[in-house]
């Protein structure tokens, strides 16, 4: 499949990147191309990148490692432990050029701290941000945030950062944690250069990309509430030739839509199980489902790009059809009228190891995961939609969305405004922005004008 050109922006940004040792934050609306710019950076970097991400899912998606497993740091709260550190890890860690971490706003302060940590001690400039390697973000923290903490370590998060969020870590202010809170260590912090895609690829309605923006910010009007109501209230077709997604808030509500649907089908239930090699992890980081249960009639999702058709790709990660045909080896699949035979694919579970004879990185694959690229997507979760485009989709959200962002990752999978249904009206509580993240951005924006203003009169 033929890589997509990068647009101006994107290719300022991979200059930026790629002739400057500055860190750099990269974020952007729903579908402006973040990831489309990393997958670029990966294929012609001519640094020695490591790409690392906060989930194992998540790091899959970019054929990478966890943070974790590339750091070898504890689960849970890291704070001010010793950080143990074996020969291997530190000639890793010596080799890497550009750190680059995707789902960035997944990541809370500590473990950001912990990298940082990590870097220093590993390549012996404790007095150097992240030791010297240069960061490179990719995020958007109006879509996804870390896991809030609990007890204890909502506790010590409260005395020692000013929030959870990954841009409130010691490592961006010069200061880390300390017995008594805040310790000034008399280092300069990493100065983040924040940079903003700006061009939406997904929508190309003005109307309807000015509707996300307000909802991704928390400035929904009520003249903007009621015309999203108005379009969502009208009734999504039945026909299952013509199928239509429904994004939910919860699993349990995901499961039951599936399952009654496929249950209604007539026909008999074959179960693809699918194969593991290697040390995968335990299954809720596995990239599909371990038994993927179908039916002729049934309605899925293709969970990968597809890369071997020969005039460009038939079907991408997102894309839903109709099961017509079961066989052992493939799955007949209909989409937009056309069938096309859907064979296993593999999905490869990568780590970092140093090369003592090239003095460079190398990533070796240590596990691999075989099944149909296919989900049941009568319904998906609205996590879970996360990065995928649908032309139609019904929105559900229960008795309320319960995380910031959530309703504004939902509505942006779409293309356009007709194609939004909703369960149920918007209400104003289901708009929810992270207070911390407005501040970040808000900060972000005036400093960023500030430097225009300083320019303009330079």
């Amino acid at each position: 499949m033929t890589a997509p050109a990068l647009s101006a922006e994107q290719e300022a940004l991979f200059r930026l990147i790629e002739d400057t040792r500055e860190h750099v934050f990269i974020t952007g609306r729903a579908g402006t191309g973040k990831s489309t710019l990393l997958r670029h950076l990966t294929w012609h970097t001519s640094k020695q990148i490591a790409i690392c991400a906060p989930t194992g899912v998540a790091a899959l998606n970019v054929e990478g490692q966890t943070i974790h497993s590339l750091f070898k740091l504890p689960i849970g709260l890291i704070a001010d432990q010793d950080l143990e550190q074996s020969d291997a890890t530190r000639k890793l860690l010596n080799a890497i050029d550009t750190l680059v971490i995707d789902e960035i706003s997944m990541v809370n302060a500590d473990l950001m701290d912990a990298i940082d940590r990590s870097l220093r001690q590993a390549r012996g400039r404790r007095r150097e941000p992240f030791g010297g390697v240069q960061v490179v973000m990719f995020g958007d923290p109006y879509q996804l945030a870390p896991v809030p903490p609990r007890g204890d370590e909502a506790r010590y998060i409260a005395d020692h950062y000013r929030s959870f969020w990954f841009f409130d870590a010691h490592v961006w202010a010069g200061a880390e944690p300390g017995g008594d809170g805040l310790i000034d260590l008399g280092r300069h912090g990493a100065d983040l250069h924040i940079r903003e895609l700006t061009h939406i690829h997904r929508q190309s309605d003005d109307g309807f990309k000015a509707m996300l923006n307000a909802v991704r910010y928390g400035r929904v009007t009520a003249d903007i509430a009621e015309k999203l109501n108005r379009a969502g209230a009208r009734t999504p077709p039945s026909d299952p030739s013509d199928p239509v997604i429904t994004l939910a808030t919860r699993n349990d509500r995901v499961n039951a839509i599936n399952a009654k649907h496929l249950a209604a089908l007539a026909g008999r239930e074959q179960t693809a199980v699918a194969e593991i090699s290697g040390d995968f992890g335990r299954g809720d980081v596995y990239p599909a489902d371990e038994q993927l249960k179908l039916k002729v009639g049934a309605q899925v999702m293709f969970l990968r790009n597809d890369v071997s058709g020969p005039d460009g790709p038939r079907w991408v990660n997102g894309t839903i059809g109709i099961v017509t045909r079961i066989m052992g080896d493939s799955v007949r699949v209909e989409v937009d009228g056309e069938e096309f035979d859907v064979e296993p694919t593999v999905w490869e579970k990568h780590r970092y190891s140093y090369d003592a004879a090239s003095k460079k990185l190398s990533r070796d694959v240590v596990a691999e995961f075989t099944q149909f690229p296919l989900r049941l997507a009568w319904a998906v979760t609205i996590h879970k939609s996360q990065g995928k485009t649908y032309d139609r989709a019904i929105v559900d959200l229960g008795s309320g969305a319960f995380a910031p962002g959530q309703t504004y990752v939902a509505l942006s999978r779409l293309t356009s405004l007709d194609g939004l249904y909703l369960t149920r009206p918007l209400r104003p509580s289901d708009i929810r922005v992270d207070e911390d993240v407005r501040r970040f951005m808000r900060a972000a924006w005036e400093r960023d004008a500030a430097g225009m203003r300083s320019a303009a009169t330079g």
